[in-house]
Parts: structure tokens; C-alpha cells; sequence
């Protein structure tokens, strides 16, 4: 009779043992260039019909006014106008991300009180 070490199974009649292979990575397909999935999402989903260069505005108040105006007549929505203005608002800060200058970000977090009072939320 074979002898078992403390960590190793009694090996079987004609079995190898396994060796431990690392896999190797999942090589996704090439993404074409200038398609971004936020963007896809942006254009695509159910959020709200949103007019082009909304987030551009210089002003916070044009960017919160624009916002709901464009939540209030959307018909693609499912949330109420509030919820889905903010939605977009924060989706565009946190698909941004390093992308934004500070002054960007900082109009943008400006825009999202301006959004809370035009609906009345604070």
C-alpha cells in the first residue's frame, strides 16, 4: 500500500496527476475606434431625449434648466423627471471622470443644486 502525505491524496491506478496551469486570458475583439459604450448608452436607453451640447453650457443654471426641460418632455424616461434629470447628470460626471477639467467638474456638482431647486428638493 502506497504511503499518503499529509496534503496529497493516495493517487489512482493510471491517473496523472493534474500540474496547475495558469488559463490564459480572455482576448476580447478589437473595439473600433471613436465607439464608446457610454456613448451607445447615451443614445440608446430608455433615460431621456437629451438636446446636443446640453453639458457644454458655461452656465450651471442653463445646464440644470436644459436638463429639465428635456426631462419633463421626454416620453422615453421611466423614472419621474427628477430622478431621470439627475440620472443623466451624475452618468455624465462619472463617464467623464479624468476626462473633465476641474472647472468642468465643479460646474457640473454646481449644476446638480441648481437641478434640487428648480424641482423644488432642496
Amino acid at each position: 500500500m502506497a504511503t499518503r502525505t499529509a496534503n496529497r491524496p493516495a493517487s489512482r491506478p493510471g491517473h496523472k496527476p493534474s500540474r496547475r496551469t495558469r488559463s490564459k486570458p480572455v482576448s476580447r475583439p478589437a473595439r473600433p475606434s471613436g465607439r464608446r459604450w457610454s456613448k451607445h448608452v447615451m443614445e440608446t436607453s430608455d433615460a431621456m431625449d437629451l438636446d446636443p451640447g446640453v453639458f457644454k453650457s458655461r452656465s450651471p443654471a442653463a445646464i440644470a434648466a436644459a436638463l429639465k426641460r428635456s426631462a419633463e418632455s421626454s416620453h422615453r424616461r421611466k423614472a419621474g423627471p427628477y430622478q431621470s434629470a439627475m440620472s443623466m447628470l451624475n452618468f455624465y460626471i462619472n463617464r467623464g471622470g479624468k476626462n473633465l477639467t476641474d472647472a468642468q467638474k465643479a460646474r457640473l456638482e454646481k449644476a446638480k443644486g441648481e437641478l434640487r431647486s428648480l424641482f423644488g428638493r432642496g
